[in-house]
């Protein structure tokens, strides 16, 4: 497979919290700052109401890659004007990418990660079904448990419908995990 070479390995720091919540934040914010410093990564899809969290990535990773909020409800008009200021996209009233009957087992099994990895999963599926991030490029997908961030992760982006699609080169893959809690919070 190899012919004699050792396969290549790479080292990256994780962070792992106790407890899921917006008490990650600022860790998950410096998670994503360093990964995007490593390079390979242009695109940050933020899951982010009121935001906050997504102009926090914005800031932090300013001029090195792109944000795109993907936003419930309306961001609030403040937040949004300098997010919009700093170059990020807000997608606002959006509808979770998963709420189709198809996609049931898909939430659930992300859920057994966290339930940030699943709204990290679900907003990267969602900005690529708008155009919003280039598809089949690996991104960086930023959820959290109620509000604030507790996950980041990298991810190759596909549309909701592609995720366990027929062709497996247009498939979602989660490449690496940057940052979750240990504990998960389960919603019923």
């Amino acid at each position: 497979m190899f012919h004699g070479e050792k396969p290549m390995r790479i080292e990256r720091k994780v962070f792992y919290f106790e407890e899921p919540g917006p008490q990650n934040t600022d860790d998950v914010v410096e998670a994503v700052k360093n990964r995007v410093e490593e390079g390979g990564i242009s695109e940050v899809v933020v899951a982010s109401d009121s935001g906050e969290t997504a102009l926090k990535i914005a800031r932090a990773v300013q001029g090195k890659a792109k944000v795109v909020d993907i936003s419930m409800r309306r961001v609030d008009q403040q937040i949004g004007a300098e997010l919009k200021k700093s170059g990020a996209i807000v997608l606002e009233n959006q509808t979770p990418a998963f709420r189709a009957e198809s996609l049931v087992c898909v939430k659930r099994t992300y859920y057994t990660l966290g339930q940030g990895f699943k709204v990290a999963v679900e907003v990267v599926a969602m900005a690529a079904e708008k155009g919003l991030i280039k598809p089949y490029t690996d991104v960086i997908g930023v959820g959290g448990t109620a509000t604030g961030a507790d996950t980041a992760i990298v991810v190759k982006a596909a549309k909701p419908e592609e995720i366990l699609g027929g062709d497996i080169r247009r498939r979602l893959e989660v490449r690496e995990i940057l940052a979750m809690p240990l504990k998960k919070k389960w919603w019923d």
